[in-house]
């Protein structure tokens, strides 16, 4: 997923944001369920590596496009509830993981392939006006925003030129010139930290689990149980984020996520591992949720796709450095709060880089 992520963000800033999340869903669908059927272990890596090129594409499209269909007012709101979607495919995981695992890992695999088929439900939605303004459409863009407002655009507005920001298209250096440079390092570094403090978690967490003396069974129901919680926090996070900002909503729920990785380090039991796991679920889902709203908006609509890429980029470099790294601490008999307060130290270097990013709360794109 880390190259899919660098092609992804040039083909959505040059295609469109719905067949490129159309396509990637297609692809991921496609060459899951061959990997399903492989025959030997390198098919197998072959086709789960050119799963992850896809599903590369559904992830690096779905906010920028969804934020650029939605009115300045709901943007935050509604794209956090967007996010909320991430507990509601983890506990399904954690339900095929349970139902299938005596069948073999073929079923397992089978069955998340169908997630493919959400490529026909991309189908019913417009494509993004920012974009097909981008490319100079003028009038696809005006029938775009008369549909997205119920039929509401008046013929005085019809008649106005629609306009954004012109870039280089899909340019991945215009990230880093002028006052783009700041932001877009310090958004791959928010990227990289958050993610691997979430994920550095998440990964080894039947293991880390089992060190408390909890079986797989008992972590399975534990860790289905702390994903309920991850919806509360994302209702906050869409309550808060329009009242406050994203800088303040983000800083202090990722603070309250170390708070609760260092409380859920030093738990002597296991009510206190499932109080500070809870807390853990909230703060740091609902600050996901702002978070891939925030990321988006930072940027304008002809390099919006590429930006995006950059973060996941550094999003999928932590979620594969991030295991490794953690694994190893773990074979080597490094103890349980050693291991999960190494983890909160990178939630620790989240909100700290959140403060250098400008607020985009109730701005228009441009």
């Amino acid at each position: 997923m880390i190259p899919g992520a660098l092609i992804w963000g040039k083909v959505a800033d040059r295609l469109g944001r719905r067949r490129s999340m159309m396509l990637g869903f297609i692809l991921y669908g496609v060459f899951s369920m061959a990997s399903a059927f492989s025959v030997n272990y390198p098919m197998l890596w072959t086709m789960r590596f050119c799963a992850g090129l896809g599903l590369s594409g559904v992830l690096v499209t779905a906010f920028p496009y969804f934020i650029e269909l939605l009115p300045v007012q709901a943007r935050g709101k509604a794209t956090v509830y967007l996010a909320s979607g991430w507990p509601i495919g983890f506990l399904i995981a954690i339900g095929v993981t349970y139902l299938f695992t005596a069948l073999g890992w073929r079923w397992s695999v089978g069955v998340s392939s169908l997630a493919g088929l959400w490529s026909l439900a991309i189908l019913c939605l417009p494509e993004s006006p920012y974009w097909l303004c981008g490319q100079g459409r003028q009038d696809e863009a005006k029938q775009v925003i008369n549909y997205l407002s119920g039929q509401h655009f008046t013929q005085e507005l019809a008649t106005r030129p629609l306009q954004v920001d012109a870039f280089k298209q899909g340019s991945y250096l215009e990230t880093v010139k002028g006052i783009f440079l700041k932001i877009t390092l310090v958004q791959i570094l928010i990227n990289f930290a958050f993610s691997w403090g979430y994920w550095g978690l998440t990964s080894w967490m039947p293991i880390l689990l089992g060190k408390r003396g909890l079986s797989s069974p008992q972590g399975l129901k534990f860790m289905a149980i702390s994903a309920v919680f991850m919806f509360p926090g994302y209702i906050a996070s869409s309550y808060l984020t329009g009242k406050f900002g994203r800088k303040r909503v983000m800083f202090w729920f990722v603070l309250m996520s170390a708070v609760a990785g260092f409380g859920f380090a030093c738990s002597r039991s296991l009510a206190q591992m499932y109080l500070f796991n809870f807390a853990l679920s909230f703060f740091s889902l609902g600050a996901w949720g702002v978070w891939d709203t925030w990321m988006a908006e930072l940027y304008p609509t002809e390099i919006r796709g590429v930006s995006y890429s950059l973060g996941l980029c550094a999003q999928r470099l932590a979620n594969t450095l991030a295991p490794i790294t953690i694994g190893a601490m773990l074979a080597a008999n490094t103890s349980f709060p050693v291991t999960v307060s190494f983890i909160s130290v990178f939630l620790v270097i989240t909100f700290i880089s959140s403060l250098f990013l400008p607020e985009t709360e109730g701005q228009i794109l441009t």
